[in-house]
Parts: C-alpha cells; sequence; structure tokens
C-alpha cells in the first residue's frame, strides 16, 4: 500500500501548485528510485483530465556522462530535451538524492560547461513561465541520502519533509492559501519601497552582515513564493536592481552536492568584487567565475515558512527558513524584475533569528527573525 501522504502531496501539486487542467501535456520529471511517488502523480494528473508521462532522469547516468563525456559531449544540447522544454504545459520535478556527493570530486569545470550548455532550456522555461505558457513545480523524494545530510532518520526526515510541506495540517490547501494572503501583505508593502537593509551582528570569526540592496519599485517586482513553483515554499522575493555591501552567509552554500562553508560575498553595483570561504574556496571561485553573469546578484528574498525550523544542507528547504534571508548569485527571473543572464543560480541563506534585521527605507520591518506586523507570516 503507498504512503498516504504521498498522494496528498501529489493532490497539492497537481490540484493546488501546477492547476493541471483537462487537455494538458503534463512532464513528470523523476529518478526511478521515486516510484512511488511518480504514481500518485499520474494517478492525480489522469484524475484532473491531464495527459502525463515520466520523464526518466538518472543520478547514476550523470556520473557516467560526468565520468566520461567528451567537451563536445557535454556542450551538446539535447533537442528532445529542448522540444520538450517548448512544448509542455506542466513540469513537475521529482528531486533525488540517491548521493548527495556524486559530484564533490567532478570537475567544477565539467559541471559549469554541461550547466551553460543547458542554458537554453533554462532560458525556455523560464521565458515560458513568465508568459504563463507552462507551469512548473518541484518538490523533495526523501531518501536515505538526505536523511543523512540532514543527520536525521529516514522517519525523521519524511516527517520534515512532509511537515515543511503542511501535510500535516488537516487541510494543507487552505494552510497554503493562508499562507498566500500572509505574504501577500508583505509584498504589497515592499513593493513601495526603494532599499532593503540587511543587518546581522558579527561573531568570533566574521564581521557580520551589512548589505543594501536596490529594489526600484519601477523595475522589481516583488513575487509571492506559497507553493506553486516551489514544493514546500514560503518565501517572497524580487529582482535587485543593485547591491553594496558584505554578507557572511551562516550556512553553508551547498551546490551540486557540494558544501562550502564560511561564505562572505563583498557586492558594489550588484556584482561580487571580492570573497572568501573557509572550505571549498576553489569551488566557490570556479562557480563565481563560469560566465560573465554569475557575479551578479539575481535573487534577493526573505524566508517565511516557520514549519522549517533547522539547517538540511538541502536549499529547497534551507531558503524557506522563516527569520532567514537569501541572495542568489547568477540567474535572475524575469518576472521579477531580473534580466540577468547565467548557468548559475545559487541561493545562499543567512539567519537574522539571532540580532538580525531587515529595514525598508529605513523602516524596521523584521527583527530576530520575526515580522514585526500582525497578520504577516509567523510562527
Amino acid at each position: 500500500m503507498r504512503d498516504q501522504r504521498l498522494d496528498k502531496l501529489a493532490d497539492i501539486l497537481v490540484r493546488y501548485s501546477t492547476k493541471v487542467k483537462k487537455g494538458d501535456l503534463v512532464s513528470i520529471g523523476a529518478d526511478p528510485v521515486a516510484l512511488p511517488l511518480v504514481e500518485a502523480v499520474y494517478e492525480a494528473v489522469l484524475k484532473a483530465g491531464g495527459h502525463p508521462f515520466w520523464q526518466l532522469k538518472s543520478s547514476s547516468l550523470a556520473d557516467i556522462l560526468y565520468e566520461h563525456a567528451s567537451d563536445e559531449q557535454l556542450d551538446y544540447l539535447n533537442p528532445v530535451e529542448m522540444f520538450s522544454d517548448e512544448t509542455i504545459d506542466v513540469s513537475i520535478g521529482l528531486w533525488v538524492d540517491v548521493n548527495t556527493k556524486a559530484f564533490s570530486r567532478v570537475d567544477p569545470k565539467k559541471l559549469a560547461r554541461k550547466r551553460l550548455a543547458n542554458a537554453p532550456k533554462m532560458k525556455t522555461v523560464l521565458n515560458r513561465a513568465a508568459e504563463g505558457k507552462m507551469r512548473w513545480t518541484g518538490t523533495m523524494y526523501p531518501t536515505l541520502a538526505s536523511a543523512q545530510d540532514a543527520e536525521m532518520s529516514l522517519n525523521q526526515y519524511e516527517k520534515f519533509v512532509f511537515e515543511a510541506g503542511l501535510l500535516h495540517l488537516p487541510d494543507p490547501v487552505a494552510a497554503w492559501e493562508q499562507l498566500h494572503q500572509r505574504q501577500q501583505r508583505v509584498c504589497d508593502y515592499l513593493q513601495t519601497k526603494h532599499e532593503l537593509h540587511f543587518k546581522a551582528p558579527a561573531g568570533d570569526d566574521h564581521d557580520g552582515t551589512d548589505l543594501r540592496v536596490d529594489i526600484d519599485p519601477s523595475k522589481s517586482i516583488w513575487v509571492n513564493c506559497s507553493g506553486g513553483e516551489n514544493f514546500p515554499d514560503g518565501e517572497v522575493f524580487c529582482g535587485p536592481q543593485g547591491a553594496s555591501g558584505h554578507v557572511n552567509y551562516t550556512f553553508p552554500g551547498v551546490y551540486n552536492g557540494r558544501e562550502v562553508e564560511g561564505i562572505r560575498l563583498e557586492f558594489k553595483d550588484g556584482r561580487v568584487v571580492d570573497a572568501s570561504a573557509k572550505k571549498n574556496e576553489a569551488f566557490l571561485f570556479a562557480m563565481l567565475d563560469q560566465d560573465e553573469g554569475a557575479r551578479t546578484m539575481g535573487e534577493i528574498a526573505i524566508g517565511t515558512n516557520y514549519a522549517i525550523k533547522e539547517f538540511s544542507k538541502n536549499t529547497l528547504f534551507d531558503e524557506k527558513i522563516g527569520g532567514t534571508f537569501h541572495a542568489a548569485c547568477g540567474m535572475g527571473y524575469p518576472e521579477s524584475g531580473s534580466f540577468n543572464e547565467s548557468a548559475l543560480h545559487w541561493d545562499m541563506v543567512c539567519d537574522l533569528r539571532q540580532g538580525g534585521q531587515i529595514s525598508a527605507d529605513g523602516e524596521v520591518f523584521h527583527k530576530d527573525g520575526a515580522f514585526t506586523r500582525d497578520g504577516w507570516p509567523s510562527a
């Protein structure tokens, strides 16, 4: 018998996140490890009147690719995959970590090369999504590998994952709709502001965070993320028009399975002008230097999911932690007012729950990890 929580998750992904309707062509992208959830989503799409198909993903084939592919093969853009991205109405990605360290010893230049080759696919998806021609969402399928990274048992990790999606509540859809309303109040407030100022106290081994971000309301658009494109969700973000100052990221930056600890970035005119890390610094520089747009801040966001309380080394969850903010280096989302192009999009998370604050045009609206106004997201 299938875990009923998977049916609950599939229902939300199909009925709420992507709103599958009759006649929609729906891609379900997943590794075979996630077959129980693939089956649940496939069934939910059929019940909604859509046309589902399973687009097979494989972490083991990716291992083989990076081990044996030539530069020419890494640079190859698969036209079949491109056609799919140009054609489907809905994409539902079920992300699976079989081995979270699989790419740890892969040459960062190979990873960057493949991401650059696939950049047109990503641009197509983003543009079609911004134009309303395609809906997409992605979620995490719990595995032993992810549980181990989070330092949990599989049962504990499954509970963490499903509660982060509010699936433990009697009516998860209603809960996400309520969070959407609360987040919209934040978006409406920030849409009238020109500058955000993030501050976090210094620690024993860092000088804290003092970062100013240009959010010109005529250009930056605040987006309410409440379970539509990522699930679980819980953030508001926009495309910044510039940034200056520095940020010390509280949590390790995790990208392609590599952990970069003690990241400090200094921004000027919206670009990283100085960077350092206490662990895997060479990888940090390889990612930031992979193309012209990689050093540009493409996103600034505030985490609002207070059901997620602890760091799990998985960005899908970590960037949503209530009481944090994150900034992404690289690609921006056109619907947010950022048109920065890059093969990189790396969200890095900073905790504000111990003495941090955010102000907008000089007014503090977020202190010690909590919003200062009633009716906004809260624990």
